[in-house]
């Protein structure tokens, strides 16, 4: 039978909160393992990647696709800490959409390990890695076509972007970070949605604390869900979680939320949500 699931292994925004406050909600940053008919996608390379890549190692998976939204520090800070990068034998491709005109994700992460910033250079990894870039808004078939990857722009200082998963009739769309308009829903986002079956969410604020902060290029849980219910999205999931929401402020988020929406759902590090 086949398998198609997500599972969270940093939910956190902008920084990781390792502190007794943050412990339910997660505190390490952007990273998503998904499941699907045997294949291993990884979805940002937060903090959250290192515990993955450990878990990778235990199971002896060998090929790994590795798929950035963007390349911002807390979604490419635990890249150098993946462990199978260091481990000879194993097959490690990593994408990104945004920078095929910005000289390309290579170029950043080569900065990344450059010294003095990290000890190891890229060069000396032991994994068979390699890095693509694709044009943001095509169709990715890395596995062939039974499992697509529609990829679609983000509102982000720098570009984003966002994907969705398409495999066996279910959809997981994953849209982290974006920033919406107030009153005008993203046409880009509402198209990548559309009828999906799960939504991961950049929920960074809240509409009241939006105010505040437009030009940072997040979103609101609130926002999230108005596209999901407008675009008839079965499931939002809460994601992105600000640093200074700690775990009491996120409860208090998920009850307003799930008053809002039933279908609302707040993202926790380590739970796994099974599609198929």
């Amino acid at each position: 039978m086949s398998q198609f699931s997500v599972t969270f292994w940093g939910t956190r925004g902008s920084i990781p909160c390792p502190t007794p406050h943050h412990l339910e909600f997660g505190g390490n940053t952007s990273c998503l393992h998904v499941e699907a008919d045997g294949q291993h996608l990884v979805f940002d390379a937060g903090t959250g990647i290192r515990l993955l890549g450990e878990k990778l190692s235990q199971l002896g998976v060998d090929d790994i696709g590795i798929f950035l939204t963007h390349t911002h520090w807390d979604h490419i800070s635990g890249f150098p800490f993946f462990g199978p990068l260091f481990e000879k034998g194993k097959n490690v491709t990593i994408r990104a959409g945004h920078l095929k005109n910005q000289g390309g994700l290579r170029s950043v992460l080569e900065g990344q390990m450059a010294r003095p910033m990290f000890p190891v250079p890229l060069t000396q990894l032991s994994a068979n890695l390699k890095i693509e870039d694709f044009e943001c808004g095509a169709t990715l078939t890395p596995y062939g076509p039974d499992l697509q990857l529609k990829t679609a722009p983000l509102n982000h200082p720098g570009g984003a972007t966002g994907y969705r998963i398409e495999f066996a009739g279910k959809s997981l769309c994953y849209v982290t970070d974006t920033e919406h308009s107030v009153g005008k829903r993203d046409k880009s986002v509402l198209a990548l949605i559309d009828q999906a079956d799960c939504v991961i969410y950049d929920s960074t604020y809240t509409d009241e604390e939006f105010a505040s902060k437009v030009g940072w290029g997040h979103s609101t849980w609130q926002e999230g869900v108005r596209l999901c219910q407008e675009a008839n999205a079965k499931k939002l999931v809460i994601f992105h979680h600000a640093p200074e929401h700690n775990d009491d402020q996120m409860k208090r988020i998920e009850r307003e939320a799930h008053a809002m929406w039933k279908q609302a759902h707040v993202a926790r590090e380590g739970e796994t949500i099974v599609l198929l």
